[in-house]
């Protein structure tokens, strides 16, 4: 799922493109997918849409080649903050809506990539200003932020969880995949965390080389998702 600031982007342009040889190489189905953007649609629009997707690939599973009794997610930036979103509502009337109600939304695995965890943590002025764009507040105390932090919806029954993000983020901070961490390291869920050094956002170069290297980053997700869907 690609990012955007929640109000751009697009499925052909997202940063988890680079994976996607990767994940073909080891047998898996890659599905890039656009959804309903903010401010014209707002919050929980592209939570549905992701939903309504995963629906979709297992009502055509058979039309498609597809074994869909697991299925992973993942993004960047907003898509990472989406892919958090899908994985963590798992089972959650509240953001089933749309086609194929018959079939399950449910995720199994998810790769969230530098993307923001608490929308009512501290943040910058360029922050700031994309929360007011998509959100239309950025007040910390506004339940529209609340009600779209991942961190709020972690829960026993979560799915397994790893949280690339890189150390030099100025976008997103590193605290935000520090705490989904760590949240979901204390009720027992599967979850891993790789803090890419010398990584701006979308793991920037940023005084040096990073490491581990962007070849080495598609491969700790390939090797992710063997172990939890295979």
């Amino acid at each position: 799922m690609h990012g955007g600031s929640f109000s751009g982007g697009d499925k052909h342009t997202g940063s988890g493109i680079i994976d996607i040889p990767a994940m073909t190489g080891r047998g898996f189905a890659v599905a890039a997918l656009n959804y309903r953007l903010m401010p014209d649609h707002p919050f929980p629009a592209e939570v549905l849409d992701a939903k309504c997707a995963v629906r979709f690939l297992r009502a055509h599973g058979e039309k498609y080649n597809l074994l869909t009794e697991k299925i992973g997610v993942g993004g960047g930036s907003a898509g990472g903050h989406l892919a958090a979103m899908l994985g963590l509502t798992n089972d959650d009337p509240a953001f089933e809506f749309g086609e194929n109600q018959e079939y399950s939304s449910r995720v199994d695995a998810v790769v969230e990539l530098f993307g923001p965890t608490d929308l009512t943590q501290p943040m910058g002025w360029l922050q700031r200003f994309l929360l007011r764009r998509a959100f239309g507040t950025d007040s910390s105390q506004d339940p529209r932020l609340l009600q779209a932090s991942p961190i709020q919806y972690v829960n026993s029954e979560s799915p397994a969880f790893l949280i690339i993000h890189g150390e030099q983020d100025s976008a997103v901070p590193l605290g935000h995949a520090q705490l989904l961490y760590k949240e979901l390291s204390e009720i027992g869920i599967d979850a891993s965390l790789i803090v890419v050094e010398n990584a701006n956002h979308n793991f920037k170069p940023t005084g040096g080389p990073i490491k581990p290297t962007r070849a080495e980053i598609s491969s700790s997700i390939g090797d992710f998702f063997d172990r939890v869907l295979k």
